[in-house]
């Protein structure tokens, strides 16, 4: 079974889920490379997608890393090719969405917020818990939430690993609207609808505009990000370990 699926939700609308419901959508080095094969079609196919959704099938859109990956030592096929994913992601050309219900934490954290918009349901709980695992960010958290919410909230939310629901997120710019769990699905698309019907050609050249004018500093600290931070942590292996016994 696929681990990430591609569906045509509508005309110039493709919706990416995340596909492991089981684990709940715990990010593997498999499943980012399904994903990066995916979003690497997408940007070719600016004649007829024009905006992405990334959502998460089951209970949430994604619980993060998949701690039994790197419990077990599984590595990804490159150095790095987790984030470069996302970046790939966050350089698509068309408009993208994370559609974000339940669970969205750390890694997921990381891939949600490369998107150019976030819709919460009401259940969502958003949360950076790098911090639990004596694990560092390497996805670009430390670059891109700040951007999103500010620099003070950001240390508040990575410092202490603290929790926010749907409607926090709207309140603190995380997100750009909380709806009830049952409207997630329709108030996603509809939002889709609603750039798919502007100009394509507007759409495209305003997020490179946006790209451009940020990217010299932008890629940069992504850069630095990956390859100049502190390694994990010395405990980080017994913390994951301890985390699959609470």
């Amino acid at each position: 079974m696929s681990m990430v699926l591609r569906e045509e939700l509508s005309e110039g609308i493709v919706a990416i889920t995340l596909n492991r419901p089981e684990s709940l959508n715990a990010l593997s080095p498999a499943l980012f490379s399904e994903l990066n094969q995916i979003v690497t079609e997408l940007s070719k196919q600016t004649d007829s997608v024009g905006c992405v959704i990334l959502r998460g099938a089951g209970r949430c859109f994604s619980a993060g890393n998949d701690l039994k990956a790197v419990r077990s030592g599984v590595k990804a096929k490159e150095k790095f090719f987790q984030a470069k994913t996302i970046d790939l992601i966050e350089k698509l050309p068309q408009p993208t969405i994370a559609s974000v219900h339940g669970h969205c934490l750390t890694g997921a954290l990381e891939l949600a917020i490369a998107c150019d918009l976030m819709i919460t349901s009401e259940s969502a709980n958003l949360a950076d818990t790098h911090g639990k695992w004596g694990m560092v960010p390497g996805w670009g958290m430390s670059v891109r939430l700040p951007r999103r919410v500010g620099l003070l909230k950001a240390k508040e939310m990575m410092f202490t690993g603290m929790s926010i629901n749907g409607l926090q997120a709207v309140e603190i710019g995380l997100s750009s609207q909380c709806v009830a769990d049952d409207h997630l699905k329709v108030s996603t698309l509809d939002l889709a609808e609603s750039i798919v019907k502007n100009s394509w050609h507007t759409n495209f050249a305003d997020k490179k505009l946006f790209l451009d004018n940020e990217n010299h500093f932008h890629d940069a600290s992504l850069k630095m990000e990956r390859e100049q931070s502190a390694s994990v942590a010395s405990d980080m292996h017994e913390r994951v370990k301890q985390g699959f016994k609470s």
